[in-house]
């Protein structure tokens, strides 16, 4: 979704969805909370979601595709008309060759209803099984050849792997709708000079910005007057806090006057920067939240003083994922 000022619009991640290890998910407590999330998002014109069929632990392996599509499955025929959910596939080892992902796929479409729109790679197998990507690519090219799903997607590359997995999926007559990398204003990599958001758009690939709140850090106010989340999420805050007081008084002053607080500065950081962010979103309150910022841009000189910010020395930085290609 575009907003009227031409920029991405906001999608949602469901990363939290199942669960338990970094999240604390609890079926009792939380599916009723998540559905009455996912009518929110439709009723407020968030209607990207993207998952994979590794979210969910233990038990719950599969739990946020499941959930997905549950509630895609209640929605009215002419709301799922206007979804697009997407799901990544995980190239495991045991994933090989250009039908390694069949039964994979089967079962994410199964989960989903059959409401998947956009299938993607979870992430690069070339830092460590480069002979395992290419074939993978080719069989989910084969799904959108056959029509069994409607785009292709990739996440977790950098510029020299996008660019080779664009030409071979173009050679077969695909279209290469989206890449998703780690964006924020703690994670600026992709939007630096030589990062893959520039090859982007040479390449007419859309760009999704996941942990764009770098897991609610940067929706936090600085007298938040709850105590730090249990766990690693605790411990990263902890670590992180004490170099985020510049950036978080400089988001503060542009948040005054403007709704959805913190959290609409940093989503529209991204959005300024060409790429759709993806938070995760659990509440509705969160769902509101995120669509006020749909109401409202940074201007040049506002995303330039981020910029200042967040690309100095020293600046506080999210862990990369490991599993990131050059």
């Amino acid at each position: 979704m575009a907003s009227a000022a031409g920029e991405p619009g906001i999608g949602v991640g469901t990363w939290a969805w199942g669960n338990q290890f970094l999240w604390g998910y609890d079926p009792a407590r939380d599916d009723d909370r998540l559905a009455a999330t996912f009518r929110r998002c439709l009723e407020r014109g968030l209607l990207f979601f993207d998952t994979a069929d590794s979210y969910g632990t233990g038990r719950f392996n599969g739990r946020s595709e499941s959930l997905l599509g549950r509630f895609a499955r209640d929605a009215s025929p002419q709301e799922r008309d206007c979804l697009t959910i997407a799901t990544k596939l995980a190239p495991f080892p045991w994933r090989l060759g250009r039908q390694g992902y069949t039964r994979a796929f089967t079962a994410s479409q199964a989960r989903l209803q059959g409401q998947m729109k956009r299938v993607q790679l979870h992430w690069s197998t070339a830092r460590y099984a480069p002979w395992q990507e290419g074939p993978l690519l080719d069989g989910l090219a084969d799904l959108v050849l056959g029509g069994e799903v409607q785009s292709l997607g990739v996440s977790n590359m950098g510029p020299q792997r996008l660019r080779r997995v664009h030409a071979q999926l173009q050679a077969r007559g695909v279209p290469l709708a989206s890449l998703q990398v780690q964006l924020s204003l703690l994670a600026p990599e992709a939007v630096q000079a030589g990062g893959v958001a520039a090859v982007c758009q040479e390449l007419g690939v859309d760009l999704i910005a996941y942990s764009p709140l770098a897991l609610g850090l940067l929706s936090r106010r600085s007298d938040d007057p709850h105590p730090l989340p249990a766990g690693p999420r605790g411990a990263l805050f902890r670590r992180l806090e004490p170099k985020l007081q510049p950036l978080r008084q400089v988001m503060a002053e542009l948040a005054a006057g403007r709704p959805g607080g913190l959290a609409a500065v940093a989503l529209n950081w991204c959005r300024a920067h060409g790429a759709m962010p993806i938070p995760g979103l659990r509440r509705p309150a969160q769902v509101d939240q995120a669509a006020e910022a749909l109401s409202w841009n940074l201007t040049g000189e506002e995303r330039q003083q981020l910029d200042a910010l967040v690309l100095a020395q020293g600046a506080a930085r999210m862990p990369a994922n490991p599993f990131q290609s050059a």
